[in-house]
């Protein structure tokens, strides 16, 4: 089938590749602007446009979908977006992670006579997690298990008609990138199966979504990543897990922002600690053969590997050595100003 895709992120260029290794052709790829990043603040593309470079697609790169938008250059660029999708002859439409609403008249491009729609890949088992940061919400919230959807597109947010899922555990030790690449290899492989069935002329079964269980996963902010040792040990490990790799779980010890990138939680007993428990939430209290031992409001975090400022991530226990030696007690706080 001919195939307009719409992505930006390495999630999205994953199921690009996948869809285009199954023999669809991608005839437009759509993914937003190149951004500034890192510390040299320089340009830089798209997975998605990177993966279009290569296999030198058609690329678009509108700011903007909304004709109707007070910004006039972004709505000088979706009226060219609009002129150039109503002059593509395709089949579908895939959208994963674009970072773009689609409004409805593109929508309406993709339900003309004779196509199949627009479809997209969201990395939840909806309506569980609809929005921005599904994937980080699910561990943050202690879920057992997430998912991919597809979803027949509506104008709404995360809220049209699902059409395939599947389903996968949140492992212990899960991090927001270990999940992401299982959930990005599930979400490819679960469109190729639907592009698949729409071309075989077998009806896809499309279910409303329901309202009940339905929740919100809002967009990272970095002021979240700030560990607040009041909760329990459970509650940070999730945190730590959930903002790995972005934006980084941190914490303040000695006027610097020390970031926490693995944890594990341990059961409140002394035979899994090397000092006297319980001690103020914060107050590193021993190690463990792992890691550093650290009093929670309820529990004990062990920590295995944290980042000092402009360093490299080392094991906490290296990093404990080293500081043991100058300082008696050490105690965690909020973050800092400082950034690694």
């Amino acid at each position: 089938m001919k195939v307009v895709f719409a992505g930006t992120p390495e999630f999205a260029a994953h199921a690009l590749r996948a869809i285009e290794a199954a023999g669809h052709e991608v005839v437009l790829v759509m993914t937003q602007p190149d951004r500034r990043a890192g510390r040299g603040m320089q340009l830089q593309v798209s997975p998605v446009k990177a993966e279009a470079l290569r296999k030198k697609r058609r690329l678009l790169q509108a700011s903007s979908l909304k004709r109707t938008s007070a910004d006039p250059i972004g709505r000088a660029q979706a009226q060219e977006a609009y002129d150039i999708l109503k002059q593509t002859e395709f089949d579908v439409m895939v959208v994963v992670a674009y970072g773009l609403i689609i409004p409805q008249d593109i929508l309406d491009l993709a339900e003309q006579a004779g196509r199949y729609g627009a479809f997209n890949i969201h990395g939840s088992l909806l309506p569980r997690w609809r929005g921005a940061a599904p994937i980080q919400r699910a561990i943050q919230a202690g879920d057992d298990e997430t998912g991919v959807t597809i979803m027949q597109m509506d104008a709404g947010l995360d809220t049209g008609d699902m059409v395939l899922s599947k389903a996968t555990p949140i492992y212990a030790d899960d991090t927001s990138a270990s999940l992401h690449d299982r959930l990005a290899e599930l979400g490819a492989d679960l469109m190729v199966q639907c592009l698949a069935q729409l071309e075989s002329g077998k009806a896809l079964i499309r279910m409303p979504q329901p309202i009940e269980g339905m929740c919100y996963a809002e967009k990272i902010q970095k002021a979240e990543a700030e560990i607040d040792w009041s909760q329990s040990a459970a509650d940070i490990d999730r945190q730590i897990r959930a903002f790995n790799p972005f934006p980084g779980a941190s914490a303040g010890i000695h006027n610097q922002t020390i970031k926490i990138w693995k944890s594990g939680s341990l059961m409140d007993t002394k035979d899994k600690i090397t000092a006297n428990y319980p001690s103020a939430a914060g107050t590193i209290i021993g190690t463990s053969d792992r890691g550093v031992l650290v009093a929670c409001q309820e529990g004990i975090l062990e920590i295995l590997e944290m980042q000092r400022p402009g360093g490299k991530r080392v094991s906490a226990l290296q990093w404990f050595q080293a500081e043991q030696a100058q300082n008696a007690t050490l105690r965690f706080t909020a973050s800092s100003a400082s950034d690694p």
